[in-house]
């Protein structure tokens, strides 16, 4: 039957007050095995959390770019959360709640990786932007204008602005992909040591990078990035154009990314 239980903001019910006696509550505390539950009380605990697949399939698909479907990252975090049932233990000291959401994040990440998010063509178109942003950087010291990338490279203005979408959309996936498979590492992979210490790795690399951002630069990626503002609301904050807020947003990711790619390799290109 329905649950009378309210939404909180990581998309899965409150297990306070009169739900405390909910068998999908003593699931989450670790109070009951998915193995002893009737097929009656894993639908019940099933129903609970589904919504918690569309809710994290919603928020990483605002990162993403357009061409990728929601229905494939629900497809593939449901996969997760069904597996997360019978995985989940009580002796990991949390609850079933933070597990399946690293769990379903994880699922959907796989599935990212899985995919071709760029055509041929615009692959190519991508490259060629970013040969050209490098040397007119090199020689002007300023971010070219999608005018100035345009004399360059011969595209035409509508395809520059697709490639720097394409490009700034393959840097923001690489920086979401890093922060959710920290999370999970901390969390579930204290067993394998190799594994934790290299993602520890690549975050302190990432982090080491982004203080060397300037000011604003840094406070726009905070704002986006762990204050989840869209850029009118970060605009709003700081008292700027949304149009500059995202010329500092893409300026900050690509700075990021090429350097990266110059101290440590090419592990964020397409």
């Amino acid at each position: 039957m329905p649950s009378t239980a309210t939404s909180n903001s990581s998309g899965s019910a409150s297990s306070s007050g009169s739900n405390s006696g909910e068998v999908w509550v003593r699931f989450d505390e670790g109070g009951l095995a998915w193995s002893d539950c009737t097929g009656a009380q894993q639908e019940k605990i099933v129903r609970h959390f589904a919504p918690k697949v569309k809710y994290l399939a919603l928020r990483l698909k605002s990162r993403l770019p357009r061409n990728v479907e929601l229905s494939d990252l629900i497809s593939s975090g449901t996969l997760g959360l069904m597996e997360s049932f019978g995985k989940f233990q009580a002796g990991l000291g949390i609850k079933f709640d933070t597990y399946a959401e690293n769990r379903i994040r994880g699922a959907m990440l796989d599935e990212l990786r899985r995919m071709d998010w760029f055509p041929r063509s615009l692959r190519r178109i991508v490259r060629t932007l970013d040969e050209a942003v490098h040397k007119l950087e090199r020689e002007s010291g300023l971010t070219p204008s999608e005018e100035a990338l345009a004399g360059e490279t011969g595209l035409g203005i509508a395809e520059v602005r697709e490639g720097l979408e394409a490009l700034h959309n393959q840097f923001t996936v690489s920086l979401e992909l890093i922060q959710e498979s920290m999370t999970s590492t901390e969390n579930f992979l204290s067993d394998e040591p190799f594994s934790s210490a290299s993602t520890h790795e690549l975050i302190d690399r990432i982090a080491e990078l982004i203080e060397q951002l300037t000011a604003r630069e840094k406070l726009v990626l905070s704002l986006y990035y762990a204050e989840e503002l869209n850029m009118r609301e970060t605009a709003e904050v700081m008292g700027i154009t949304e149009g500059r807020v995202s010329q500092l947003h893409a300026q900050a990711l690509t700075r990021l990314r090429r350097e990266f790619n110059m101290r440590y390799g090419e592990l964020l290109n397409p």
